[in-house]
C-alpha cells in the first residue's frame, strides 16, 4: 500500500503533467491563432492588390499612339504593350522591376513595342515633380537612351509614398546620371512646372482613356490582368510574349 507521502507525490506529478499538457495546448492554440491572423492578413493584402490592379479598369480605351509616351521596340512589332504608370506608385515600381529586363530583351528582338505612358495619378507633389522632370529630359533628348535611363532611375530611386521626397537637386543628379547635360535640364527640372502643358495633357489622355489604377497594362489594346500580383502580371506577360 502506498504511503501518504507517495500518494501526495503521485498527485503532485499528475497535477504537474496536467498543467504541462494545458500549457502545451495553450501554446499550440496561440501559434495557430497567430498563423491564422498572418494568413488572413495575406489574403486581405492579396485581395487589396487585386483590387488595386483592376479597380475601375474593366474598360480602358487607350489611343493607339500617344505623344506622351516613351517607346522601345520597333513600330511594326507583332505585339504592343502599353503601361500607364506613376513614378511614385510602389506597384508600378514592382512591375517595372519584374518586367524591365524581359520587356527590353523582347523589344530588342523585335517581338514587342513597349510604350511607357507616365501620368500624374497619386496626390503627393512628388508624383507631378517627377513627371515634370521626365518630360524635361524626354524633351531635351527625344531620341536615344537618356530618357529611358532616367525613367529607370526614377523607379530605382523611388521614395516612399509618404516621403521624405527627393529634392529637385536629386532629380537633376539622376538626369545627369542618365546621360543628360546638367545645363540643359537643371533649370527646367527645378522649376517643377516647366512642362505643365505636357504633364496636363499626358494625365488628361490617361483619364480620358479610363485609366483608374496604376499600373494599368494593355496587351495589343486589351487590358492585361493575368496575375494576382504585379510580379505575376509581369512574369505571365513576358512568358506570353516570348
Amino acid at each position: 500500500m502506498a504511503s501518504k507521502s507517495e500518494k501526495a507525490r503521485e498527485r503532485a506529478e499528475r497535477a504537474a503533467a496536467t498543467l504541462a499538457a494545458q500549457k502545451k495546448r495553450e501554446q499550440r492554440r496561440r501559434i495557430l491563432s497567430i498563423v491564422g491572423v498572418v494568413v488572413a492578413i495575406a489574403v486581405i493584402i492579396g485581395v487589396a492588390l487585386g483590387i488595386s490592379l483592376t479597380r475601375g479598369s474593366t474598360k480602358v480605351d487607350a489611343p493607339v499612339s500617344s505623344s506622351y509616351d516613351l517607346a522601345i521596340g520597333p513600330k511594326n512589332a507583332p505585339h504592343t504593350v502599353v503601361i500607364y504608370e506613376d513614378f511614385l506608385c510602389p506597384y508600378c515600381q514592382a512591375f517595372e522591376s519584374a518586367s524591365r529586363d524581359g520587356l527590353a530583351k523582347l523589344a530588342a528582338d523585335g517581338k514587342v513595342r513597349v510604350e511607357y505612358r507616365p501620368f500624374h495619378f497619386l496626390q503627393p507633389d512628388y508624383s507631378l515633380e517627377a513627371l515634370n522632370a521626365f518630360a524635361v529630359v524626354k524633351g531635351a533628348y527625344p531620341t536615344g537612351d537618356v530618357a529611358k535611363k532616367f525613367h529607370d532611375l526614377l523607379y530605382e530611386n523611388q521614395p516612399d509614398e509618404q516621403g521624405p521626397f527627393p529634392s529637385m537637386d536629386s532629380l537633376v543628379d539622376l538626369a545627369v546620371q542618365a546621360g543628360a547635360e546638367k545645363s540643359k535640364v537643371e533649370d527646367a527640372i527645378k522649376a517643377t512646372d516647366s512642362e505643365q502643358s505636357w504633364t496636363d495633357k499626358a494625365t488628361a489622355e490617361a483619364n480620358n482613356a479610363g485609366v483608374q489604377s496604376t499600373p494599368t497594362v494593355l496587351l495589343d489594346g486589351k487590358l492585361y490582368q493575368q496575375g494576382t500580383s504585379v510580379e505575376d502580371l509581369a512574369t505571365n506577360l513576358i512568358k506570353q510574349l516570348s
